[in-house]
């Protein structure tokens, strides 16, 4: 399929993934969990890989694949960039979990402080869960209230208070979140309204990316109109740029619409694989932020900060955000014509570097699942309920294979189920 070497190691070929599901199974809860488990994809879908290159990667039984997930999100420069490694690599030499942060902890804070006109200050954490909770965290240490207010059906991550599932929660753990509609100003202000002068935050994402929905772009008034109902309420605006932080703008995903946020919570993308989340903040919430216990023992670990600071100086140099759009178009407007060429009606939403497409009328998704599925046949992995991710990597010619592998999958679509 690409002039990559398929060869996965002796290692790994003895191991392909149907003996890994029955082995993960005797061990691991369920056999997978989380938002990886493929049960939860379709049968198609694999559930070991065991590596990845550019914007590629294999699995468990040697099988190639167009990445068009991104490892749901955090690949952006591509896989095992050779700049990203070495910054990585060179950190890990010298030390990476210490008695104290290296030195790199403050150079990413100054670069994430001069790059985001929003952030006069940067906390560092794992996990984008991490960074929301952090973020309400400093919001209700600043305000002294309790309540939250999201949109219905938005994802802020797997704490008690934010996981989209109830499984071990209780209701306590979810009395302070009030909920209101995406881009509905008013149904933000009635939300504002049943907390009764107690809003801590009002925590948002920067376009609406539900799964299982179409995506939506935010409107510039609902935008504007949220950062006026925070300064209204005396509460703080925090954006959740986990999913979308580095690939829309690098100064922050609001920033086009001339919104600036009090905190902004980043991570998925920010260190091209590595782990690692942050906080960035105003100077009005520097007091509060210093008040917290918030840590973990492997948050200022030195090496996913130097892949970080170098994954970002990245995108900086070589305009990574017009980069990904590039793909993205091309890819969009291929899909386009390949929907329509077959027969099919389809819907493309959401921006094009974070993209999903929907078939019309497929309610239960049947059509969806089976494209999808086929799509993986094709050596092309895309997603049919959550949205996909674009990444500097996918190149032209990436993005025609990926077409190559679309367009066979749209013809076998019409043979299953005929044009719409």
């Amino acid at each position: 399929m690409s002039e990559l070497s398929s060869d996965l190691g002796s290692g790994h070929a003895a191991a392909g993934d149907a003996s890994l599901r029955v082995r993960a199974a005797k061990v691991i809860p369920g056999g997978m969990y989380g938002h990886l488990n493929a049960a939860l994809h379709g049968e198609k879908y694999p559930q070991f890989f065991v590596r990845a290159e550019g914007a590629r990667q294999w699995d468990a039984d040697g099988k190639e694949y167009v990445d068009l997930m991104c490892s749901w999100g955090p690949m952006i420069v591509g896989h095992r960039n050779p700049r990203v490694e070495a910054a990585a690599a060179a950190q890990q030499a010298t030390g990476d979990c210490l008695n104290g942060p290296g030195p790199v902890m403050v150079e990413l804070a100054e670069l994430l402080v001069d790059l985001i006109p929003s952030a006069d200050w940067a906390m560092f954490s794992k996990n984008g869960t991490d960074a929301t909770t952090q973020a309400l965290m400093v919001a209700r240490a600043a305000t002294g209230r309790t309540k939250v207010l999201v949109a219905h059906g938005s994802y802020h991550g797997a704490d008690p208070w934010c996981t989209p599932g109830l499984s071990g929660v209780t209701p306590n753990q979810r009395a302070d979140t009030i909920e209101f509609t995406y881009n509905d100003l008013a149904s933000a202000e009635a939300a504002a309204a049943q907390a009764e002068g107690d809003v801590a935050a009002i925590l948002v994402t920067p376009f609406k990316h539900d799964s299982f929905e179409d995506q939506e772009l935010a409107e510039a008034d609902f935008a504007r109109g949220i950062r006026a109902l925070a300064d209204r309420l005396g509460a703080a605006l925090v954006i959740d740029d986990v999913r979308a932080g580095w690939r829309l703008d690098l100064r922050g995903s609001w920033e086009p619409l001339g919104v600036r946020p009090d905190l902004t919570a980043w991570s998925k993308a920010m260190a091209n694989g590595f782990p690692i989340a942050a906080v960035t903040g105003a100077d009005a919430l520097r007091g509060a932020a210093q008040t917290l216990y918030s840590t973990g023992s492997f948050w200022f670990s030195a090496t996913a900060m130097a892949a970080a600071t170098a994954t970002i100086e990245i995108l900086r140099e070589e305009d990574g955000v017009a980069l990904m759009h590039r793909a993205g178009t091309r890819l969009r407007e291929g899909l386009a014509a390949q929907a329509a060429s077959h027969g099919f009606v389809v819907k493309q939403t959401g921006p094009v570097q974070v993209p999903w497409l929907s078939f019309e009328g497929d309610e239960t998704l049947e059509k969806a699942m089976h494209w999808a599925g086929a799509c993986l046949d094709e050596g092309v992995f895309l997603h049919a309920w959550h949205n996909w991710f674009l990444s500097a990597a996918h190149t032209d010619a990436e993005i025609d294979r990926a077409l190559q592998g679309t367009d066979a999958a749209f013809a076998k679509l019409r043979a299953a189920f005929g044009a719409d």
